[in-house]
């Protein structure tokens, strides 16, 4: 059996365990009996790993299964963690590294998700996982870089991998006529958003505000982060104080960049407008390439005339396109405020194979699934309100551009989804004969009690 198929949808997704390896190749045992707790059953080269690897790792599996993923065996899970590890062994053998200032990054956002959960109050940490904040990061660390790492090595693997028409066509003629996949009725459906111009008293009134909360923060009166807790109306970070963690340049809104990389390590700046608000920031640290702020953001939320006005303008704007003075798509392009959407003419994509034909269910939005369910495809809505989660009420048009109605695979309908299907079969086929010569460049030993995986042995 090719256990390919099962083992690469596993690889990345059971990285980040809550229990982590120590290499000193010792199991744990309870204090009080001395009765073993765990144990190594694989090692390769210098890493681990432990049975509570596995034991956590099948259950993540079988939890994701109930979300659509086909259920691996014990084995499977028990094979993926072993590529990961010969995956890291092999890497430390052909010098594939990351730096410290990505795991750095990827360190400070996940330990801010998981704050965020928890009201941003570091003081429950201790009682809810027995661990202070540094220890939780130092924790999370090894195995974010082991997942940055394994990223690289399959990125180097499958280095210069392209996909012709003619092995799109051989895939596609390869699988029985009874076998093709099914699929369901698709939509591609196309957004132009305004969002409001706030006048200019509101943004005045704002820019007063941060100044003077600036004010109190500079002479002592308050600090920072509490003033972030009480005003800042950015959800991923108020509840930390408003510190945002380390990025790189280019990551970050090109306004608050400029103006964080322009201040002295502790100095506040005054108010700077991005697409997102009003902001003051505070550099906390810069580190090579990236650097760590905090800041305060509030939001101009726009006035019921400013509503109005974007509705006249996309109003304006349909009846041009309706006129063929200018097409949707570079109406899109050109006028919309919605980067994830402009830059592909408007239309929504599925973030898995970037196609523009979507299922309802892909669309994962109420509201469009019922305002499509009244439209006829070829149609443009009337300018229509909806409130965005981070930036509150904008206005758009939707166009129904395309309707498909379920049908069974085939190249006209379907070349982007074969295409993928393809890309993922080569992928495999390299990874495969790859593992068959790695594995053979390091000490891979295997406790006896998982010899009935038979790991590796059908590469």
């Amino acid at each position: 059996m090719n256990k390919l198929k099962y083992i690469l949808a596993l690889i990345f997704g059971l990285i980040l365990h809550s229990s982590f390896a120590q290499e000193d190749g010792q199991s744990s045992a309870s204090p009080e009996s001395g009765q073993v707790l765990d144990k190594i059953v694989a090692k390769v080269n210098n890493y681990i790993v432990l049975e509570s690897d596995v034991q956590k790792a099948y259950l993540d599996a079988i939890s994701q299964s109930r979300q659509g993923f086909e259920t691996p065996s014990r084995c499977d899970v028990f094979e993926s963690l072993l590529i990961n590890k010969l995956m890291v062994a092999k890497a430390d053998l052909d010098s594939v590294m990351v730096s410290d200032a990505e795991v750095m990054i990827q360190t400070d956002q996940r330990f801010s998700m998981i704050l965020a959960q928890l009201g941003g109050d570091e003081s429950v940490l201790p009682e809810i996982y027995g661990k202070t904040a540094d220890q939780m990061k130092a924790e999370i660390e090894e195995p974010i870089r082991e997942q940055l790492i394994i990223q690289k090595m399959q990125a180097k693997i499958t280095e210069g991998l392209a996909v012709s028409p003619v092995e799109v066509k051989r895939f596609y003629n390869s699988i029985p006529r009874d076998s093709l996949p099914f699929f369901s009725a698709e939509v591609t459906v196309g957004q132009i958003v305004k969002k409001p111009d706030v006048n200019k008293g509101v943004k005045d009134q704002i820019e007063n505000q941060l100044r003077e909360i600036k004010s109190r923060i500079m002479d002592g009166t308050t600090d920072f982060q509490t003033m972030a807790k009480q005003y800042s109306q950015d959800p991923g970070s108020a509840a930390m104080g408003g510190e945002l963690g380390f990025f790189r340049r280019g990551e970050l809104a090109p306004e608050y960049e400029a103006t964080a990389l322009g201040l002295r390590q502790g100095e506040i700046s005054d108010p700077v407008e991005t697409m997102f608000g009003f902001h003051i920031i505070q550099l906390l640290e810069r580190k090579g390439n990236t650097f760590n702020t905090r800041h305060i953001l509030i939001q101009p939320m726009p006035a019921e005339e400013d509503i109005k006005k974007a509705e006249r303008y996309l109003d304006s704007l349909k009846t041009q396109i309706l006129d063929e003075k200018i097409t949707f798509a570079k109406a899109a392009k050109e006028y919309s405020d919605d980067r994830s959407t402009s830059d592909n003419g408007g239309f929504f994509a599925d973030p898995q194979t970037g196609s523009s034909r979507l299922t309802l269910r892909t669309l994962d939005d109420p509201l469009l699934y019922f305002t499509l369910d009244s439209m006829e495809v070829g149609s443009i809505t009337k300018p229509m309100r909806f409130e965005d989660e981070r930036e509150g009420t904008k206005v758009r048009i939707l166009y129904y551009r395309e309707r498909f109605p379920a049908h069974r695979a085939n190249m006209d309908d379907d070349y982007e989804k074969l295409k993928a299907a393809t890309r993922r079969k080569k992928e495999e086929e390299i990874l495969s004969r790859w593992f068959l010569t790695a594995k053979e460049d390091v000490f891979i030993d295997i406790d006896p009690a998982y010899d009935r995986c038979e790991a590796l042995k059908d590469r």
